[in-house]
């Protein structure tokens, strides 16, 4: 089946949604519910998905972009969480998503003689194995001024050597989406600005849930056998059954700083009193992260705060050479993780493993979990989903079922100084993989998309039309946030970017002008509240700024 997710692809998956009786019906468009949707329709179920908002709106666009095993983990003797994480990381990079996800070195400054390097490089060598079949290049011992030569950015007096090491990182949205698009390929049916808001019931049967279309103002019941929540940090909120576990909210907040403005030749990762601190190269950017607080305000917008800049700004200028300011800060984002409760004061100390659970006949809840094993998390509630189902269901396939654009892209990228003359083409790959192809046959019709955004130069015109035209997306934000990464890449979340790109959106929306330009003054008004919030000396004060 065709991937393209389109306006007419979405008047058609609501007429499914209220002619079809549905095996499993997932709630949630993060990166688990894509994943669940996937792996329920690749063994050969009905399957529905529905999404308040858009893809990976919340936890699942807002990572620090990593796939890891969590280094941190090993210290916590979390083996069996690092073990999982690191074959799923083979996975993404050598069978499921070569095209988005991709190797990345870290440096491991040191910063006590002797003990510290037997410690430090004991773990990274388990780091290194504990996965199975090695996925990355082993870890390298350096001395200072082999450090320093890779990471000039350093003051010397902070580290007596390093230890230099692989993992991985992704565009966390972009995959997100790619997974929705790879469950339509295996015939589910999937919907974003649908808000589930009731479930169902024939006495203890469950027979669907009842849902609200945030587009048209429609309601309508979806019938299906199984319900199943990831709702991440909406569980125990979203729909009317509570699990049988508490989920807490972590507050994580990241800054983006130009590459130029730190001399790495790799990333960095270094301890501080609560966490880690990375330093990881975006593109023409650096990621600066991560916070690691409570969080019990509204899950919808979560926000960063002065404190949250600064915090990050302070314990990354303790390591450099040339201090960071506020007004090297090129973007900011933050998001909030889904823990476990396990009774501990401090979210740094919640366990990242994930719980699979029945709180009523038919409706089956996972949460907790990290970014990198959400097809682990898929995979577990969906056998526990299916297990009373009456037939013979196959177990998951997605360990082997590459995603949308994967398959051809190593032969595209072997050939790729030959793709299109003129074009960033190792960027497209790097976010399209083999579906590039759509973007050169729109281009090939209207050259004019092969022009860069003014306001946003780092992508093309094609890239916010194919965001609407194939990928789902349905409004301005959904463009600038997860399609593309311009709101968290350029100045003010890329607010000078979106007449442009409303104007490139507005034909395939179908809008009219005066739709057009309340797109455009919702989304300033939307970036006028997040700059009211940056300014806020802590959380309930920014989220206060940002409503008026």
């Amino acid at each position: 089946m065709s991937a393209r997710l389109d306006p007419a692809y979405r008047a058609t998956a609501l007429r499914a949604l209220a002619e079809t009786e549905f095996d499993v019906l997932v709630v949630g468009g993060g990166v688990v519910g894509a994943g669940a949707a996937l792996d329920a329709a690749s063994r050969g179920l009905s399957v529905a998905l529905v999404e308040a908002r858009d893809w990976a709106a919340g936890t699942s666009s807002r990572s620090s972009k990593l796939v890891h095993g969590g280094l941190r983990y090993l210290e916590q003797r979390d083996f069996a969480l690092v073990r999982e994480a690191l074959k799923e990381r083979r996975l993404l990079l050598h069978r499921l998503a070569p095209h988005l996800v991709r190797p990345v070195p870290f440096l491991y400054p040191l910063t006590h003689r002797v003990w510290e390097r037997a410690y430090v490089g004991a773990g990274v060598a388990l780091y290194d194995s504990i996965g199975g079949a090695r996925a990355l290049p082993m870890h390298r011992h350096l001395s200072r001024r082999a450090a320093l030569k890779l990471a000039p950015a350093l003051r010397a007096d902070v580290l007596t050597g390093a230890v230099r090491y692989y993992d991985a990182q992704v565009d966390d949205a972009r995959l997100t989406m790619m997974l929705a698009r790879t469950a339509v390929q295996h015939g589910a049916t999937v919907l974003t600005r649908v808000e589930a808001v009731e479930v169902l019931r024939n006495g203890r049967d469950l027979t669907g849930v009842r849902v609200h279309d945030l587009l048209t103002g429609g309601e309508q019941v979806v019938r299906a056998r199984r319900v199943i929540s990831a709702a991440g940090v909406w569980t125990g909120q979203a729909l009317d059954v509570a699990p049988p576990f508490h989920v807490r909210m972590s507050k994580g907040v990241h800054l983006l700083v130009p590459r130029d403005r730190i001399r790495l030749d790799v990333g960095l990762i270094s301890r501080t009193e609560k966490s880690v601190l990375f330093v990881i190269p975006w593109d023409r950017h650096w990621i600066i992260g991560t916070t690691d607080t409570p969080w019990d305000l509204d899950p919808a917008r979560p926000t960063a705060t002065r404190a949250d800049v600064d915090y990050l700004i302070d314990h990354v200028n303790s390591v450099l050479r040339e201090p960071l300011t506020a007004a090297d800060v090129v973007g900011v984002y933050a998001g909030l993780r889904p823990l476990l409760d396990a009774g501990a004061d401090d979210t740094t100390k919640l366990s990242r493993e994930h719980a699979v659970a029945e709180p009523a006949p038919g409706f089956f809840v996972v949460a907790g979990g990290k970014y990198t094993t959400y097809r682990v998390m898929a995979a577990d509630v969906v056998d526990a989903a299916v297990a009373g189902l009456g037939r013979a269901v196959a177990p998951s396939l997605t360990r082997h079922l590459p995603i949308h654009g994967a398959v051809g892209f190593r032969e595209l990228w072997a050939d790729r100084a030959r793709l299109a003359e003129g074009l960033p083409v190792e960027r497209l790959l790097g976010r399209y993989g083999s579906a590039v192809n759509d973007l050169l046959v729109m281009i090939a019709r209207e050259p004019r998309l092969a022009e860069p955004l003014t306001a946003a130069p780092g992508y093309l015109a094609v890239e916010a039309v194919y965001a609407v035209t194939h990928e789902g997306a349905l409004d301005l934000d959904d463009v600038l946030s997860r399609r593309t990464r311009i709101a968290m890449e350029y100045p003010e979340f890329g607010v000078a970017a979106a007449p442009e790109v409303a104007a490139l959106i507005a034909e395939p929306l179908g809008w009219s002008d005066a739709e057009r330009e309340s797109a455009v003054g919702a989304y300033r008004e939307q970036v006028a509240g997040e700059m009211a919030a940056l300014a806020a000396p802590d959380d309930a004060s920014a989220m206060a700024r940002r409503a008026g």
